[in-house]
């Protein structure tokens, strides 16, 4: 679920001098609410200084992600102006001190602007709500689908604190807000989805009630509340490798030259042996990723590096920019910028003499398989390519078929798909138009009048999330991506696989697509694989809340296929080893 925030943990500073006329001390916690489409969203900005008086800061989210800090890159106060970078999350807050007043007061910019007044100290404590803590779990049925309702609520010293999650609906940590529990009668609202829910209690500890969400009908579901001695639930993750590896790793580091600042950190993984070896270089999908693409607690591409280094392939396996141990920009790059890190990844393999130099090629997934192609326009060396859901068609068709496959993954009835479907490419369509992103938010504001509100039954709200959701570097640049603007180069092999299951990347269409496309290549392998889902796990429907239930990382079958199909085309005569999990 999108959300104003996309929350990174990379500590990196700047620092910066505060003036004579900033309020004294500035170096305090301040805190503050934003109106966002969702509700209130409470922010915290912690400024600290040094003993030279440099500036530095953090900004914290108790609402999304209470406790986690994102470094603020930039912090300037001068002549009772105050500037803030939080170039994580693409963000700026231009403020002025009100001396009567003794607060900031000015504009918090991401996408659209909006007020932001921030007053001395933390935020006030939330009341205590009693009798309610622990995780409370549900279904809520729609058109035939059942949708997981979990509930968590927890008491701190600063109040009584909830959350929610629809696994099914890839939504967690939802922002609970009212909640209230007086003489058994039990109440919430969750902003995020403008609903509410009002209930009492059972005998038998349960809670009955009804979920009210606007233009759908009512929902009476039964939450029922996990037993204190039941242990956490942990994630069963049976292929994820273990040490001693039977093959070299080394973490490495290395320069983009095409980008200023932009240091790469990544793990090389070498098979045992004289090589030289085939070496695979993995981009990841959208969306931050660390080196090993970790999402629900898979690692997928930690995995898919283990098998095919354990079959003769060396692997190298990098944090996206601005990621974990890499640095740079990431809020700032589109598609282009990532493909010349791509690139930079393949110019470090060649100083290594373990790898054969003729033999290094790309695999990337989803949006990996787009940055490939874009990163292979600008090197010809680029010895193969392997196309994991990666796109075959225009970006704005996968957006259409995709909203459509999880709205009915999700239960929604077909008038309410069309009618969501159509907006989402009204507002889609005038991003990919736009030439910046101002330029977005005008097309945007331009179309989203109040008939076309009222037709689709949304309010005001959703203009300023359209803004902010469309008007972001990358999703402008996305939006405009044809693949058929890069295939045509690519002329090294090519093995491009989709599940049949995905919905993000939805078969079909794509892999005719990339048909049409690599009609007249010398050596394009393109396939479905039945039962497979956009992750390459072997999945029940495709549906995206399958993704975290799954034990399985990725298909063995999958990834014997890509062993031998670069094997085939690029592989040395060693003796292969045998890979250290279970296939």
């Amino acid at each position: 679920m999108p959300t104003i925030f996309r929350i990174m943990f990379c500590l990196l500073i700047t620092a910066s001098t505060a003036f004579a006329n900033s309020p004294e001390p500035v170096a305090d916690d301040w805190h503050g609410a934003l109106t966002i489409p969702t509700g209130k969203l409470m922010l915290i900005v912690t400024i600290t200084t040094d003993d030279d008086g440099n500036l530095s800061a953090v900004l914290e989210s108790p609402d999304q992600a209470p406790g986690q800090k994102i470094p603020v890159s930039e912090i300037t106060i001068e002549d009772d102006h105050m500037h803030l970078a939080i170039a994580m999350i693409n963000a700026t807050y231009e403020a002025d001190w009100d001396d009567e007043a003794q607060h900031w007061s000015g504009t918090f910019s991401q996408g659209a602007n909006l007020a932001l007044t921030l007053e001395r100290g933390l935020p006030p404590n939330k009341p205590v709500v009693e009798g309610l803590d622990g995780t409370w779990r549900s279904t809520i049925t729609r058109n035939g689908v059942d949708l997981r309702v979990i509930l968590h609520i927890e008491t701190t010293d600063t109040g009584t604190h909830a959350k929610l999650d629809l696994p099914d609906m890839m939504a967690n940590n939802i922002p609970v807000t009212n909640l209230t529990n007086t003489d058994g009668q039990v109440s919430y609202a969750v902003p995020a989805a403008q609903g509410t829910f009002t209930g009492s209690f059972n005998d038998d500890g349960t809670i009955t009630g009804i979920w009210t969400f606007p233009g759908r009908e009512d929902a009476t579901i039964t939450l029922t509340r996990d037993p204190d001695d039941q242990p956490a639930t942990t994630r069963n993750r049976p292929q994820v490798p273990t040490e001693p590896y039977p093959y070299k790793s080394e973490d490495v580091t290395y320069n983009n030259p095409a980008a200023e600042g932009v240091t790469l950190a990544g793990t090389l993984t070498i098979p045992e042996g004289d090589g030289p070896f085939p070496a695979a270089i993995l981009i990841s999908g959208s969306g931050p990723q660390d080196r090993n693409e970790t999402v629900f607690g898979h690692q997928p591409f930690l995995v898919l590096s283990d098998y095919l280094t354990s079959h003769g392939i060396a692997v190298l396996r990098y944090d996206d920019r601005g990621i974990n141990q890499s640095t740079g920009d990431y809020a700032q790059a589109t598609s282009a910028d990532f493909a010349t890190d791509a690139n930079a990844a393949f110019a470090y393999l060649t100083t290594r003499p373990e790898i054969d130099h003729d033999a290094i090629g790309f695999v990337g997934h989803s949006e990996g398989g787009l940055i490939g192609p874009i990163a292979i326009n600008d090197n010809q060396n680029v010895a193969f390519m392997v196309m994991l859901a990666g796109p075959g068609t225009p970006a704005l068709k996968i957006i259409e078929s995709q909203n459509r496959l999880i709205a009915q993954s999700q239960g929604a009835d077909e008038e309410e798909i069309s009618k969501s479907v159509e907006l989402s490419m009204m507002i889609s369509r005038a991003a990919a138009a736009s030439t910046s992103a101002e330029d977005a938010e005008a097309r945007i504001r331009a179309i989203m009048t109040p008939e076309v509100l009222a037709e689709f039954g949304v309010d005001e709200s959703r203009i300023e999330s359209a803004v902010a959701q469309s008007s972001t570097p990358w999703t402008r640049y996305f939006l405009k991506y044809d693949p058929a603007d890069f295939m045509g180069a690519v002329r090294c092999p090519v093995l491009a696989i989709n599940g049949e299951l995905d919905m993000q990347v939805p078969a079909e269409e794509n892999i005719a697509g990339l048909h049409k496309l690599l009609t007249n290549h010398n050596d394009a392998t393109i396939m479905a694989l039945p039962g497979l889902n956009h992750m390459f796990q072997t999945a029940k429907t495709g549906a995206l809340g399958e993704y975290n239930d799954i034990e399985e990382t990725f298909a063995p079958h999958a990834m014997q296929l890509i062993a031998d199909w670069i094997n085939t085309r690029f592989g040395t005569d060693q003796q292969e080893s045998e890979p250290n999990h279970d296939d």
